[in-house]
């Protein structure tokens, strides 16, 4: 166990700019493209990766302090601190156990791909620990529900050969809109983020019967032809800092900084997103004229991760809009159980993706289905709060070392917070979970159908 934990943790060190890399150039290789073409491709998707990563890093980096200002201002203070993800990988890949869910999650693919089960490849293994972390959600559940350990950790594999499956299934439903919105075909992103598509999707379908909503597709370009200048990505993150700033700072100067920022932010998004279009596109070709040669009928598609559709201006417009609404939900929701003040979750780029993909970049619905779901991110990482601070004592006592006091953690924007609270507590046997769960996959079922449907159409308009 600790020469496989060894051998994870090296090549997970290499991190997602280097390790996807790494794999595309091999995948480039295996398919007979010229090694000069495949290495220049694999180090343009590096630089993206990386890129697109410094920006995130900045932007969130620039509105947390902004969000910290505009919670003092309005007095809000809760017990739970919000650590973010990192802290979370941290104590999940601390598990004794946790090193087995890397070969696990590549058993499952390529057992699903010699059976036809999917046609994604995903390459995105650096990710691993999202489905890690849902295991030892479910296996310390299960454990307080009374279960013996040894069962216990058999169940938390269960919930994430559940997850692995399910992610790899939306990767290929919703292939076909990755290319309209990247441009990029034969790529997509199987991640735990899209699978909250599933509570989305019922707002997305009452919203399609508005029809002052629905016929009037309020995204980028249509604020660009309706309001010139103002509809501009560097002019709309200008002013949304500022005011944002403004109102968290109460002085200009500050309010003007994070302006600039934001608006630097929106300028170089879409610049840094066709760095994807460029590196992958060849390999996109390569792996499609070699599995034409083989495989008569059959398509792989590459899974990766979900920065390749970062370069989207209405993802960051309806994210920033959507922090005040975080905040006012948080203290709303206290007395409902909500124990989490978003700070590191602030921009919340777990559920901007799904929003992205259901709404076809309407920023109408956007923020309306953004304000109704985000409930369900706040009351879910509230509830694993107690269960993820002990797991932490236990065997990540350093994520701790910056809490103060008894203070709890947890991430307020945790990842599908629907699918891992629902199997977690059904696996656990809490009847409330099971029925969830149960709902959970017949939303599910009606998600792919759904795709099913807009794919025909968007196959129809990509020819």
């Amino acid at each position: 166990m600790d020469v496989l934990y060894n051998v994870v943790q090296y090549i997970l060190g290499f991190g997602a700019a280097v390790f996807v890399p790494l794999i595309m150039l091999i995948i480039g290789m295996i398919c007979k493209m010229k090694f000069s073409d495949a290495f220049l491709a694999a180090l343009t998707l590096g630089i993206g990766f990386t890129g697109m990563n410094v920006l995130i890093n900045f932007m969130t980096g620039a509105i947390t302090p902004a969000a910290q200002g505009l919670a003092a201002a309005t007095g809000i203070s809760l017990p739970a601190v919000d650590v973010g993800w990192p802290a979370l990988s941290a104590i999940a890949w601390a598990w004794p156990y946790g090193t087995l869910c890397f070969p696990l999650l590549i058993v499952i693919n390529l057992v699903m791909l010699k059976f036809k089960l999917t046609n994604v490849l995903n390459v995105d293994l650096w990710n691993c620990w999202t489905k890690l972390c849902t295991c030892v959600i479910t296996y310390y559940l299960c454990v307080s529900a009374g279960i013996p350990d040894s069962t216990s950790v058999i169940l938390g594999f269960v919930a994430a050969s559940i997850q692995i499956i399910v992610e790899l299934k939306i990767g290929d439903a919703i292939q076909p809109t990755i290319q309209q919105v990247t441009g990029i075909p034969g790529v997509t992103v199987p991640h735990a983020m899209m699978l909250s598509s599933v509570i989305v999707l019922p707002f997305e379908k009452l919203l399609e019967k508005v029809p002052a909503i629905e016929n009037n597709h309020v995204d980028a370009k249509w604020l660009r032809d309706k309001i010139g200048i103002f509809g501009e990505n560097s002019v709309m993150g200008f002013i949304i800092g500022t005011v944002l700033g403004a109102v968290a700072y109460r002085d200009p100067q500050q309010a003007l900084i994070l302006g600039i920022q934001a608006g630097t932010a929106m300028q170089l998004f879409p610049t840094v997103s066709k760095l994807f279009m460029q590196a992958l596109a060849p390999i996109s070709d390569a792996v499609g004229s070699f599995m034409k040669g083989r495989f008569e009928g059959r398509e792989l598609i590459i899974g990766l991760d979900w920065p390749i559709i970062a370069g989207s201006d209405e993802l960051w417009v309806s994210m920033i809009l959507l922090i005040p609404f975080e905040l006012v939900w948080a203290l709303v929701l206290a007395p409902a159980g909500n124990v989490v003040l978003p700070f590191a979750g602030i921009v919340n780029i777990c559920l901007g993706p799904c929003l992205l993909m259901l709404s076809g970049g309407n920023l109408i619905k956007m923020l309306i289905e953004g304000i109704i779901v985000t409930p369900v991110y706040l009351l879910a990482s509230s509830s694993f709060a107690p269960y993820l601070t002990e797991l932490a004592r236990t065997y990540s006592p350093t994520s701790l070392e910056n809490v103060g006091g008894n203070a709890m953690v947890t991430w307020s924007t945790l990842e599908t917070p629907d699918f891992r609270w629902s199997v977690a507590n059904a696996l656990s046997g809490h009847p409330a979970g099971i029925v969830t769960l149960v709902i959970w996959f017949a939303l599910f079922v009606w998600l792919l159908k759904e795709f099913k449907s807009r794919n025909t159409r968007i196959k129809e308009k990509l020819q």
